[in-house]
């Protein structure tokens, strides 16, 4: 363990101090893919059977503040259909205009954080290259006028490229796949919210059972 780690430190110190730019946005972006993968889970996002529950308590019952507030703090799926019982007692468009404004307020939050993610992607590989053009010029002043190069110069030139080329890529790559994997569950979410929020319109105003 104590090898891998010192074998470790060995690899940063050869890609120099660019590779630092580079620990810091993998640094973010394991941070934002875990933060995601635990916020973004869909029994977190849109309880089974929070519809038919509504459903039923709003036959027996109505509608009540404290019921209203409960849904709203359960879940994101129960935050939008809140919105539409809140207006229950309107017309079938003024409960639909408050279930889309609050619709878009939940999708604002089950995007955040993704465009970050989807910057890093796109950044870290720009990391790289520049890490690359750090070592280059490494290399092109390890020459002398005669010619001659500092073989350790050169060396430590070579090192700082082709590592911070690869650790931009190592970054980028997982990056960019966890961006899209995210984006996609996102679009989901907000289509299957759209349909139970639709469903819930249409039973209050009698056109569904």
């Amino acid at each position: 363990m104590i090898t891998r780690f010192l074998s470790m430190l060995a690899i940063i110190e050869a890609a120099g101090w660019p590779i630092w730019l580079i620990i810091a946005a993998s640094v973010a972006t394991v941070t934002i893919i875990i933060e995601r993968l635990l916020t973004l889970r869909k029994s977190l996002v849109l309880p089974q059977g929070t519809l038919v529950k509504v459903v039923q308590e709003y036959r027996s019952q109505g509608v009540t503040a404290d019921s209203l507030t409960k849904l709203s703090a359960s879940s994101p799926l129960g935050r939008v259909l809140a919105a539409g019982l809140k207006n229950v007692k309107s017309s079938r468009e003024i409960m639909k205009e408050s279930i889309e404004e609050t619709g878009s307020a939940v999708a604002h939050d089950l995007n955040r954080y993704l465009s970050t993610l989807g910057t890093l992607a796109a950044v870290t590989p720009l990391l790289g290259l520049f890490g690359t053009v750090i070592g280059m010029i490494e290399i092109f002043g390890s020459q002398a006028p005669t010619g001659a190069g500092n073989p350790a110069a050169l060396a430590h030139g070579i090192s700082i490229a082709l590592y911070n080329t690869a650790f931009g890529i190592m970054v980028a790559v997982p990056a960019l796949m966890f961006y899209r994997f995210f984006v996609s569950k996102v679009d989901d979410f907000i289509v299957e919210m759209e349909q139970q929020a639709i469903k819930l319109v249409e039973i209050v105003h009698g056109e569904r059972h």
